[in-house]
C-alpha cells in the first residue's frame, strides 16, 4: 500500500501553516492510498521545570491542550470529505518524557479512542546540567546541550538509545503509539559535529534490545526520509545499520515524509523501494 505514515498539519507551531487539506490533496495526486495525520501531542505543563535550552523547544514544540479538539475535528472533517479518495488516519506524534509517563498515559486514555495510528518519538533527552534538552532544535542548541559528549560520539549515541529503550519499555496504556518515530534523530546534525561513525558493538546491542521489544510488541518502525533533506544529516532515519537489523526481524517499516508543508508530502517515497528496501 502506498502511504505516508508521518505528517503534520497547519496547527503545528513550528510548521509552515499551510493547509492540511492541500497536503491531503497532494497525497491523492501522488497516488497514495493512505495518509496518516500525526500531529505533535501536547507536552505536560510541568515539563518546563526540567527543560533547558531554546524556549522554542517548548513554546513551538506541539499542540496545546486547548488545540487538541480543533485538531481532531480537522482530521475527522478531512476523513469524511475524502473517504472515497484516500484513507486518512488520525493520531499523535507523542513525545517520550522520562518521569511523565503517567501524564502521557492519561492523555492517551482521554484522546486515544478518537485516534487510529500514533507515533512514539524521542525529541528530548538528558544533557548538560542534568537537564532535559531538545535534540533537533538547532546545531547551536545541540552543541550546548550535549557538549560533554560531542567528542565521544558513542557515549552520545548510548544516551540517546537508552532513552529510546526506555520509551518502548514505558507503560503508556492501551492507546500507546504503535510506531516508533525517526529512531536515529540523534544524527540530525551528524555532519556538523562529525558524528558519522557507525554504532559500536555496545550501542548495537542496545538497538537489538529495542528492536526485539518492538517485535514482541508488534510495533512498527517509522522509515522516515526527512533526514535526507536536512542540511547536516543527509541520511534517512533510522539509517542503514538499524534498518538491516529491523528487516531481519521482519519489523514493519512504514514510510513517513514527516511533512510540515505541502511540498514535503511524499518526498523521497520512491527511494524506499529503489534504495532502501530493495
Amino acid at each position: 500500500m502506498l502511504m505516508d505514515g508521518h505528517t503534520h498539519t497547519e496547527l503545528c507551531p513550528h510548521g509552515s501553516g499551510e493547509s492540511t487539506e492541500k497536503m491531503v490533496q497532494r497525497a491523492i495526486q501522488l497516488g497514495m492510498q493512505k495518509y496518516c495525520l500525526t500531529e505533535h501531542a501536547p507536552l505536560p505543563p510541568e515539563f518546563a521545570a526540567t527543560y533547558a535550552g531554546m524556549s522554542e523547544g517548548i513554546t513551538e514544540a506541539s499542540l496545546t491542550l486547548d488545540q487538541v479538539p480543533t485538531y481532531l475535528a480537522l482530521g475527522q472533517r478531512l476523513q469524511a470529505k475524502y473517504r472515497d479518495q484516500i484513507d486518512i488516519s488520525i493520531g499523535f506524534e507523542v513525545d517520550y518524557l522520562a518521569g511523565f509517563e503517567t501524564w502521557t498515559r492519561d492523555f492517551l486514555k482521554t484522546y486515544g479512542p478518537q485516534t487510529q495510528e500514533s507515533i512514539l518519538s524521542v525529541h528530548f533527552m538528558t544533557g548538560a546540567q542534568r537537564k532535559t534538552w531538545g535534540i533537533d532544535l538547532s546545531p547551536e542548541n545541540f552543541g550546548v546541550a550535549f557538549e560533554p559528549w560531542i567528542d565521544q560520539p558513542q557515549q552520545l549515541f548510548k544516551q540517546y538509545y537508552q532513552t529510546v529503550l526506555a520509551s518502548v519499555q514505558a507503560d503508556l496504556g492501551p492507546y500507546a503509539p504503535q510506531r516508533i518515530g525517526h529512531m536515529s534523530l540523534v544524527r540530525k546534525y551528524q555532519d556538523y559535529f562529525k558524528l558519522i561513525e557507525p554504532l559500536d558493538a555496545d550501542n548495537l546491542a542496545l538497538v537489538d534490545q529495542i528492536l526485539a521489544l518492538l517485535k514482541t510488541q508488534h510495533r512498527e518502525l517509522d522509515l522516515n526520509l526527512a533526514g535526507l533533506f536536512k542540511p547536516f544529516c543527509n541520511d534517512f532515519y533510522p539509517g542503514n545499520q538499524i534498518l538491516k537489523r529491523a528487516q531481519k526481524l521482519e519489523i514493519p517499516l512504514i514510510y513517513g515524509s514527516d511533512a510540515h508543508d505541502i511540498i514535503s508530502v511524499g518526498r523521497g517515497q520512491h527511494l524506499i523501494k529503489k534504495l532502501i528496501v530493495g
